[in-house]
């Protein structure tokens, strides 16, 4: 009995004890565990190529990664060569044919990759004598033939023609460009006319020049001896000639004088990219290396960052905004504050980053945001070293960054010791907001009134204009001459006469279309029907099947989304009527409030500006009359949101001109639709609106 007693002595005292814990108090953390990182062995080959291994035995697998620790290279007018290169590196090797050679790695289940100075690989470690011999047979053997020469540049060419109505890729190709000058590794382009410029000797001099074993670093990691690997180095990478790598020389970047706003008009932008930017020498041996990191991560590292809160949470102008600050050994690198934001707040997002800058600058973070943000890594760093590949990343940095040998093992050690005067101190020197450029591509027509008023510290920012090739130009001219005496309707006549004319386009009494776009790796599949009776059909399908489907018959429909089925409203009804005309251009000239509204580029071309209703903005080619893009304005859940389509490639069916490329926007969403097939009064019948 006396046992019992003591027993629930000791389990109500337990109780009590934890009853008296406060769980609203973060416990005080311990002191920074020890970091026990096993280094890896290492050897050297006589050709220069530096070897680390990492053994681990948990599991039958090995990766191998080659890394080439070269310098910027800048490439000039063949500026693309290095991508060809890395394009056509693993193609097989003068001892086995492309075929072959990836027959054979299918067949080992293993992974193989290659860039212009590195490559990858990993299998079982069963197969890693093949596996060593099949890279480094691809590696300094490589099969550069003219035929997969022409194909690889063909596919970069097709790639850089689809970017350049990209706004984000424009984006980010001139703050690159203004940060670093045109002439310098990290500011220079590839376009179609330098890969034009790039012949197949180009690449075979670029691979013989810097794919040398003068600055490689193999790293093994995995299932592996280090008598093995260095029985199996010796043997297949000793044929590896050694050579040095040209280098070369370029001016360093500098900050502008005066923080200044530098625009870049993208007609068919619907959302403006931003990024307030300067140049920064970092290195990770730098003092300052781990309270910079820990000033960016507070101010925009993630969802807790200062801009998300404000510009996202508090403001609602965009989905994310972030900051990144990257190191570099050889070149100045960037500190970059950046949002994606709606026209309408572009120039009030631009005063909101420089307020943040300038804050984490000017006020002492807290203890709370350093506490959590010193946490966070610490969790990331133990976390990371659970994985093999990290130890062999962090020797690579201890050789390639000329680190300190305990680097890593005092890593956490000296995180805890940073302190809020540290973080001022490092937002202070690397976060400018003085001598800044604030980059903006958008739609000029719709953000530069209000961009040109912006001021920052009682001064008006200068606004400064660049093309997409981040040239200096003139402010774009939006009120250029409409000629006299022209109407809306006028427009409208001439777009249905380029088409193919009122006569056959009335003839026209159903219209059918499949077309397909892919959604993060994943067809989508989009089907639609009309006839000129108020019939419309509409289904949208990804892998097969249905995702949503709109269908109107006369003045009754109903739409089904997820399985579910609702009839449409009568609201609903007349605004699918307004998108059920095969040729809504037909039924314009009746329709009262038709305005011209002026001209606008969209993409490349002038355009007309037709304002058709309070909710629809249509534009059409001033030299060919063709529509080339329509704006949508609905309301869903009490927001407004903005679609806008754009129409290419327009190809005749029956004599009418209809366009086979589609591209949809919706925010950030960006859907490009390939037409497969039209068909004019033929594939339509009565049981596809039941």
């Amino acid at each position: 009995m006396k046992k019992t007693y003591i027993l629930l002595i000791a389990f109500f005292t337990v109780l009590a004890v934890q009853a008296q814990v406060d769980r609203t108090v973060m416990p005080k953390p311990g002191p920074a565990p020890e970091i026990n990182l096993s280094n890896p062995e290492s050897f050297q080959l006589n050709n220069g190529l530096k070897v680390m291994v990492v053994e681990n035995h948990k599991l039958p697998r090995v990766s191998i990664q080659l890394t080439i620790d070269n310098p910027p290279i800048l490439e000039g007018d063949k500026a693309g060569v290095s991508s060809l290169t890395g394009s056509l590196l693993g193609n097989g090797s003068t001892n086995l044919a492309k075929d072959e050679f990836n027959e054979e790695i299918d067949f080992l289940g293993a992974r193989l990759s290659f860039g212009s100075q590195s490559a990858f690989a990993s299998s079982l470690s069963k197969y890693f004598p093949r596996m060593m011999e099949l890279m480094s047979d691809a590696a300094i053997n490589p099969n550069f033939t003219q035929e997969e020469f022409e194909k690889e540049k063909n596919k970069l060419i097709t790639g850089l023609k689809t970017e350049e109505k990209d706004v984000a890729t424009i984006a980010g190709r001139v703050q690159r460009a203004l940060a670093y000058g045109k002439d310098h590794p990290y500011g220079e382009f590839t376009t179609e006319a330098t890969v034009n410029n790039v012949t197949l000797l180009d690449v075979v001099t670029f691979y013989r020049d810097y794919f040398v074993p003068a600055n490689a670093y193999l790293i093994i990691v995995g299932d592996v001896s280090l008598e093995e690997v260095k029985e199996m180095t010796e043997k297949f990478f000793t044929p590896w000639t050694k050579a040095v790598p040209p280098s070369f020389s370029y001016t360093s970047p500098k900050n502008v004088p005066n923080t200044q706003i530098n625009f870049v008009d993208m007609p068919n932008a619907v959302q403006s990219e931003i990024a307030v930017q300067n140049v920064v020498e970092l290195k990770m041996k730098d003092a300052d290396y781990i309270p910079v990191l820990v000033a960016n991560q507070i101010l925009g590292g993630g969802g807790e960052g200062r801009l998300f809160l404000n510009l996202r949470e508090d403001k609602g102008y965009t989905y994310g905004s972030y900051s990144s600050i990257n190191d570099n050994k050889y070149a100045a690198s960037r500190f970059r504050a950046t949002a994606s934001v709606r026209n309408a707040v572009t120039d009030s997002s631009v005063v909101e980053i420089l307020k943040e800058i300038d804050r984490i600058n000017t006020e002492p973070v807290s203890e709370k945001e350093l506490k959590n943000t010193k946490a966070k890594y610490a969790g990331r760093f133990i976390m990371a070293l659970e994985d093999p590949q990290t130890i062999a990343r962090y020797a690579l940095n201890i050789e390639t960054e000329d680190l300190p040998k305990d680097f890593y093992k005092t890593y956490l050690e000296r995180l805890d010791k940073v302190t809020i005067e540290d973080v001022q101190n490092a937002a202070q020197k690397y976060f400018n907001s003085s001598n800044a450029r604030v980059v903006v591509t958008g739609k000029g027509s719709e953000v530069l009134e209000n961009l040109g008023k912006v001021t920052y510290k009682g001064n008006n920012l200068p606004v400064l204009f660049y093309t997409k090739t981040a040239e200096k130009t003139e402010a774009p001219n939006y009120e250029a001459a409409i000629p006299e005496g022209l109407t809306a309707i006028a427009i409208i006549e001439k777009y249905i006469e380029a088409i193919g004319g009122k006569e056959k386009l009335e003839a026209a009494k159903s219209y059918s279309m499949t077309s397909a776009a892919e959604m993060q790796g994943m067809k989508l599949e989009l089907e639609m029907k009309k006839t000129t009776k108020n019939q419309f059909m509409q289904d949208v399908k990804m892998m097969g099947n249905s995702m949503s489907k709109q269908v109107l018959n006369g003045d009754g429909g109903y739409m089904v989304a997820q399985g579910q089925r609702k009839d449409l409203s009568e609201e609903e009804v007349i605004k699918i009527k307004e998108e059920a005309a095969i040729f809504p251009e037909l039924n314009y000239a009746t329709l009262e409030g038709i305005t011209l509204e002026g001209m606008e580029m969209v993409g490349d071309n002038d355009a007309y500006k037709l304002k058709i209703n309070d909710n629809k903005l249509a534009f059409y080619d001033v030299k060919t009359g063709l529509k080339l893009q329509e704006v949508n304005i609905t309301e869903m859940q009490g927001q407004q949101m903005t679609s806008t389509f754009n129409f290419e490639n327009y190809q005749e069916v029956d004599g009418i001109l209809f366009p086979f490329k589609l591209i949809q926007t919706v925010g950030p969403q960006n859907f490009e639709f390939i037409v497969s097939e039209i068909k004019i009064n033929d594939g339509v019948s009565a049981v596809d609106f039941e």
